[in-house]
């Protein structure tokens, strides 16, 4: 049934590609009958970008069709054309992605889009687009994996990987710039989203993987491996010190709210367990510990920090939807599958039984709560603020049902090879899928 399923997603997923200047999807479907071409068409987290990961675990299994070919080049070719141009240096949407994608692909082009991010460099970072005035002063920075410095570095790190010299001097650029930024928070210390000096009032921070602390850590620690640099790692470590004094979980578990201080006005719940503010993508910053060597944090051994994580993540009470609110998303970036995927990791790299068990048990859910029509299926998430609390279906691979047919081939063949199932490297997560034992 995974097989099946992932092949009527992506079927749909196909079938929702558009072609003008280059292919393109919409975010989702049941809007306009001609939706506008998305500013963010060539990303990874909703454009067409994303579809290279699903090329990558497809070839795992079976040569590509002469269709899904065509899209592989016209991806590869279209984010070559726009390079030069390009002026979004994020790894969601910008030329980072462009980096991801383009190894993915395995297509020429990632040099020149390190090339571009050394073009666009500036004393104190990259420019972007989302700190903003009047609510940021001019000029703000971005410390995050997703949307900035951290984001930088970490396509450095994934270009050197892939036989791009150049990018060495990025990293190191890019390493530096984050040691300068970062706060003493005792008995560490942390990065915040943006620094101070941008801020025209006191904000909450967001701890976890995409913009925060955990996600920042976990790329320094990467770095120090490859670039040879115990600072780099020291930091990590430090980092993670002063992240696991936010614990809210209990002895077993590892749970850090998604905004610091807690938003009492907030409608939405203090913890979640998703990969993009949860435990489970949290749970990266100390597999990337352990891949750096790093004896303890904290008193206690990394991988027993990615227990504990991993141990909240399954004893939260998801995939149900328990109340309104509480998992109404079934995605990578926010819901079921980017859990699953995160299981999956770790019991390849760990072989923890329970962790294959959920993973297994998530796969279910997803094609339980599939929408068949037809050869088609595809996933509707829950608003549930809304009076019709159903979403349209999102395409693409961090909302959309691309990812989840990722996830659901990637389960056939773990189901069918065992651990030693090859896994498509991905620049996010390389790190947690390297054996332990």
């Amino acid at each position: 049934m995974y097989r099946e399923v992932a092949d009527a997603a992506w079927r749909w997923v196909l079938d929702q590609v558009r072609w003008d200047d280059g292919p393109w999807i919409p975010e989702s479907v049941g809007g306009p009958e001609r939706p506008e071409i998305p500013a963010d068409r060539d990303g990874v987290h909703s454009g067409i970008g994303g579809l290279a990961h699903v090329l990558a675990e497809i070839k795992l299994h079976r040569p590509w069709t002469d269709e899904e070919q065509v899209l592989a080049d016209g991806i590869a070719e279209r984010l070559r054309a726009v390079i030069s141009k390009s002026t979004d240096c994020t790894y969601f949407d910008g030329l980072v992605s462009n980096i991801d994608v383009l190894v993915a692909l395995d297509s020429p082009g990632v040099a020149e889009a390190v090339q571009r991010l050394q073009e666009l460099a500036e004393p104190d970072g990259w420019p972007q687009s989302f700190a903003m005035p009047p609510r940021y002063l001019p000029g703000a920075r971005l410390n995050d994996m997703t949307l900035g410095t951290a984001g930088v570095l970490l396509g450095a790190l994934w270009a050197r990987r892939h036989g791009v010299d150049t990018a060495t001097e990025l990293a190191e650029q890019a390493a530096a710039l984050l040691l300068a930024e970062a706060v003493p928070a005792p008995p560490g210390v942390t990065w915040p989203f943006v620094p101070q000096r941008f801020l025209t009032d006191q904000r909450s921070e967001m701890p976890n993987l995409t913009h925060g602390l955990a996600g920042i850590a976990a790329t320094l620690a990467v770095a120090g491996v490859e670039l040879d640099r115990p600072d780099l790692v020291s930091a990590a470590r430090s980092g993670a010190d002063y992240l696991v004094t936010l614990n809210v979980s209990d002895d077993q578990g590892f749970a850090v709210p998604r905004m610091v201080p807690i938003k009492e006005d907030s409608d939405q719940d203090p913890v979640t367990y998703n990969w993009c503010h949860g435990p489970a993508g949290t749970s990266l910053l100390f597999a990337a510990l352990d891949h750096a060597g790093v004896e303890s944090v904290a008193g206690d051994a990394p991988m027993t920090w990615r227990q504990r994580c991993l141990h909240s993540v399954k004893s939260s009470g998801l995939p149900e939807r328990l109340y309104p609110g509480f998992w109404d998303n079934d995605g990578r970036c926010c819901g079921t599958t980017g859990v699953a995927d995160v299981l999956l990791d770790s019991w390849q790299a760990t072989g923890d039984q329970t962790d294959l068990k959920f993973a297994l048990h998530l796969a279910d859910v997803l094609v339980e709560r599939a929408v068949r029509d037809g050869s088609h299926a595809y996933w509707q998430f829950i608003e549930h603020r809304n009076e019709d609390p159903l979403l349209p279906p999102g395409v693409g691979w961090m909302q959309g049902a691309a990812g989840i047919a990722a996830y659901l081939f990637r389960t056939a063949r773990v189901t069918e090879q065992g651990r030693s199932a090859a896994v498509a490297p991905r620049m996010d997560t390389w790190w947690a899928t390297v054996r332990t034992d």
